[in-house]
């Protein structure tokens, strides 16, 4: 296994994270009012007091969950957790994310590790009480362009298939069975692909349920660590929750909080959802659609289907898993379902979160500690030879490479390359040629000022040449840095936000899961960089 060393840097200093994100973790004023809890010790023992005082369906969680892990090999970790979520000391540790192709983008992974890290240290601080990582699964997410592809060390894959609705429902068919053996033939050569390519194998077979490949490629990282993975598209939840779908169904209670809280996000930020008037999806075979009201009716949109007041009372009653959250209801329905009492998410999902405060205390459900994950930029033994070549420190990394080739080339040249004396004399020499001009002429100033701009701009085209001429001798060491940039931004994106985990894997082995955990932070929310080196 190779040696890794981390550095961490504030994440105001990496540019690439929203306003919003740094004045939540700045604390700034302003933002307080939108959120319950400060995302620290102080703050995770006032959402256990909230969440005491609020009776989560215990009995009902369990018994889905064992339903869920039914036949599945789990470690003793997973059982011992999800046999104490019945205790009433015990609370979960939550992150969401949606089934994305092969898990998608490396922060899902940072995401789950996060969330993990985080129960143990408060496991160690809280021995009174017993915390659960619990990765809460969007499979009821229907946008198939988003989730059915994925980047794999520098090679897009897309799942092209003709199935519609919820992605979690969608079935493994054929095609995904044949992306799974192009990967076979990309990470084999590496020393644990044939590793990976198990696990996928394993967990993507023919027919099955693409939420229920997930829950086991899941459980095969991760269940070593005792994470529990949540589906939670399953009518017995649907059902506890049918009082607030009637809420939102008949009254559009949610539409109404959020509006109050939008136009202060609007003035400031960028507004992350506006929501519906009905923030609920019809979910049905292979339809999931938005329920909106025209005048006495419900009408699912792109459909024929149509509910008097009535018939849309009796399918609420009849058929609560036809409901589907959308992104406002989503986390209420997440909470309400689970004895949370921190939930981490990426910078987009803290700006929704953040509007969505006066909606929980409608519902009457706790709001919990919002923690921005986990960032990490993994540097390997090639990329870091070439930052310590190129002399940039953690924070250049970040900056844009134009900005930092032009640097190195006035920084690494002995000649001169800007000719600004020589332009503060010509414009003397102007000014003198002017003065004389127009003792003769006063309609010869103009022209002398014409001759003026035309040699400087001569001058300031000089310039460019000689900096284009000092880039040519600087080639070497400008395609290191251009190669570094490339490495570590693919697409000119974070790392983290593109590629894919199972590279890593198949170089790495599991044991990479663990060296991102050891670096993990609870809460003290730093983007870590975290370099391979050298052994011996």
């Amino acid at each position: 296994m190779a040696v890794f060393e981390p550095s961490y840097i504030d994440y105001a200093a990496t540019g690439a994270f929203s306003a919003l994100v740094q004045d939540y973790l700045a604390a700034e004023q302003a933002l307080q009012p939108f959120y319950l809890h400060q995302p620290d010790i102080k703050g995770i023992a006032q959402a256990i007091i909230s969440r005491k005082s609020f009776q989560t369906n215990r009995t009902l969680l369990v018994a889905v969950l064992r339903k869920q892990y039914e036949g599945l090999t789990v470690s003793d970790e997973v059982t011992e957790n999800l046999n104490a979520l019945s205790g009433e000391n015990v609370f979960t540790v939550c992150t969401a994310h949606q089934p994305n192709l092969f898990t998608g983008p490396l922060y899902f992974i940072y995401k789950i590790l996060h969330a993990i890290k985080l129960a143990q240290v408060l496991n160690e601080l809280h021995p009174q009480h017993h915390y659960v990582p619990v990765y809460f699964m969007g499979s009821e997410d229907a946008d198939l362009d988003e989730l059915g592809q994925v980047n794999i060390a520098g090679k897009k894959y897309r799942w092209k298939t003709d199935q519609k609705g919820a992605v979690g429902r969608m079935l493994v068919d054929q095609e995904l069975i044949i992306l799974i053996q192009e990967l076979e033939g990309q990470l084999s050569v590496e020393p644990f692909g044939a590793e990976m390519i198990l696990l996928l194998k394993a967990a993507y077979t023919k027919g099955k349920p693409i939420q229920q490949a997930m829950l086991e490629l899941v459980n095969a990282l991760f269940g070593r660590f005792g994470l529990l993975v949540l589906i939670p598209d399953q009518p017995d939840f649907k059902r506890s929750f049918q009082p607030i779908f009637k809420q939102e169904l008949f009254s559009s209670f949610s539409q109404k909080l959020l509006n109050t809280t939008i136009s202060f996000f609007r003035e400031r930020y960028k507004v992350q959802t506006e929501g519906r008037e009905i923030n609920l999806f019809y979910l049905k075979d292979d339809i999931r659609e938005r329920i909106e009201r025209s005048g006495n009716e419900f009408v699912i949109s792109n459909s024929n289907l149509r509910f008097s007041i009535a018939e849309m009372e009796a399918e609420l009653e009849n058929f609560p898993e036809r409901f589907s959250p959308n992104v406002i209801l989503r986390p209420v329905f997440q909470e309400f379902i689970l004895p949370n009492i921190a939930f981490i998410g990426g910078g987009g999902e803290l700006a929704y979160w953040l509007e969505l405060r006066n909606i929980f205390e409608a519902a009457a459900v706790p709001y919990p500690v919002l923690l921005l994950r986990n960032s990490f930029l993994m540097i390997n033994k090639r990329a870091n030879s070439l930052q310590l070549k190129t002399g940039l420190n953690d924070q250049d990394l970040f900056r844009p490479l134009k900005v930092l080739g032009d640097e190195m080339v006035k920084n690494e040249s002995t000649s001169v390359l800007k000719l600004s004396n020589e332009i503060h004399a010509l414009e003397e020499v102007y000014k003198m040629v002017s003065h004389h001009a127009e003792k003769i002429d006063p309609t010869l100033q103009g022209h002398a000022m014409a001759l003026q701009t035309k040699a400087i701009a001569q001058l300031h085209a000089m310039e460019k040449k000689m900096f284009k001429a000092e880039k040519k001798k600087l080639s070497m060491k400008l395609g290191q840095l251009e190669t570094l940039k490339a490495i570590l931004f693919p697409e000119q994106q974070l790392q983290e936000r593109f590629e894919n985990f199972l590279p890593y894997y198949a170089q790495w082995g599991s044991g990479i899961l663990d060296e991102i955990l050891q670096q993990s932070l609870s809460w003290e929310m730093k983007f870590c960089l975290l370099k391979e080196k050298e052994i011996g």
